[in-house]
């Protein structure tokens, strides 16, 4: 657990951040900042999420007070977000409020705190690349400012050029409900990462940004937006000229993906008229099954992984023996199998009917290679 040798009240407010923040990446190790409890954790650093890369604020407990608000020390690049704080401490909306009425009996104290100094984080950064001298920066905030959710930042350091970095959230549909019995906690997102060198002199024709698709983690397993080729940024070009046609195109392959996992299912049903009932089968996304075959007496479990890209890549077969086991009693199996006869013009029954055959020569050849280990 994170709460693990902390001080129950400050344990009861880390759990709480840590089940229900879904922007904080990891709470780096914790270590204890106390002359009296050496052994008592009360001090950690946070890595949160920011404008597709992370920001990392350390967090100070007093032990010997665990009642009292934590103190924040933020990044030697953020040296002038304190000051930001205390400037608009006014603001009814202002996490220095809650620092103030410090509740420590709450256990989502910690977690609102967070979540307050970081929509300050985001408005201060925007004041930031808002005060950048760069005219094609400035254009570009004018034409996407009726965006929601865009998060921009200003990337500098020592002997490193000045960058503006934008987040920008993309296909406005809510993917969760698309995919029927979604185990998704939070809301799948798709974002176009862009990052323009700051050009504070006057520049005829700017080069393009750099440009970047990411996804939530989960959503790999819908589809992978490294399959898909960005658009050319031509000469000239703005984000509201480029972003409505990507996302007519992200769109199509969000439709598609879903309407994939119906054709993954009827494949696996297809594999059930020959196989009989899978032992096992991921009912959501299909993109697993596991069935039982026999060879004479040879008995041996079959495992489909079929990838996001089936029906154009064939699924990969592993065989596992239900009879022999190595020496630390783990199944003997196959190696990964990918060249056997498949189309992906075929129908799924064909598909199923091909496999059957394959596997009745390739598991002699497995049957022998078990004997030969056992």
């Amino acid at each position: 657990m994170a709460s693990e040798s902390s001080p129950p009240l400050i344990a009861a407010q880390l759990n709480h951040l840590v089940l229900n923040f879904p922007l904080l990446e990891k709470i780096e190790p914790k270590w204890s900042g106390s002359k009296e409890y050496r052994g008592v954790l009360d001090r950690f650093t946070l890595v949160i999420s920011y404008c597709l890369d992370f920001i990392k604020w350390d967090v100070i407990f007093d032990a010997e007070y665990p009642m009292s608000a934590p103190d924040f020390i933020f990044g030697p690049e953020d040296e002038s977000f304190q000051q930001f704080l205390v400037l608009h401490g006014e603001d009814p909306k202002s996490p220095l409020n809650r620092l103030g009425d410090w509740d420590s009996q709450d256990p989502t104290q910690l977690m609102l705190l967070v979540q307050e100094l970081r929509d300050q984080y985001m408005a201060y950064q925007k004041k930031l690349v808002g005060e950048v001298q760069d005219d094609r920066v400035k254009f570009e905030i004018s034409t996407i400012a009726f965006r929601e959710g865009i998060e921009m930042q200003l990337s500098s350091g020592f002997n490193k050029p000045e960058e503006i970095k934008f987040a920008v959230p993309l296909v406005d549909t809510n993917i969760n409900k698309m995919v029927p019995g979604c185990p998704w906690i939070y809301p799948q997102k798709i974002y176009l990462q862009v990052i323009y060198p700051v050009e504070k002199k006057y520049v005829s024709t700017p080069s393009a940004p750099r440009l970047k698709l990411v996804a939530t983690p989960d959503l790999k397993t819908l589809f992978s937006i490294d399959d898909i080729k960005l658009p050319t940024w031509l000469a000239g070009m703005c984000m509201a000229e480029y972003l409505p046609p990507l996302e007519e195109t992200l769109e199509k392959q969000v439709l598609e993906a879903i309407s994939l996992i119906d054709v993954r299912r009827r494949f696996i049903e297809a594999l059930a008229v020959q196989f009989g009932r899978p032992v096992e089968a991921d009912p959501i996304f299909c993109r697993k099954a596991t069935f039982i075959s026999a060879s004479g007496v040879f008995t041996f479990m079959v495992h489909l992984t079929i990838t996001t890209q089936f029906p154009k890549q064939p699924p990969t077969i592993m065989l596992q023996s239900c009879q022999h086991f190595n020496a630390q009693g783990v199944p003997l199996k196959s190696v990964s199998l990918t060249d056997y006869p498949f189309s992906p013009r075929w129908e799924a029954s064909l598909m199923a009917e091909r496999i059957w055959d394959f596997l009745a020569d390739e598991a002699l050849i497995f049957k022998k290679y078990c004997n030969e280990q056992y």
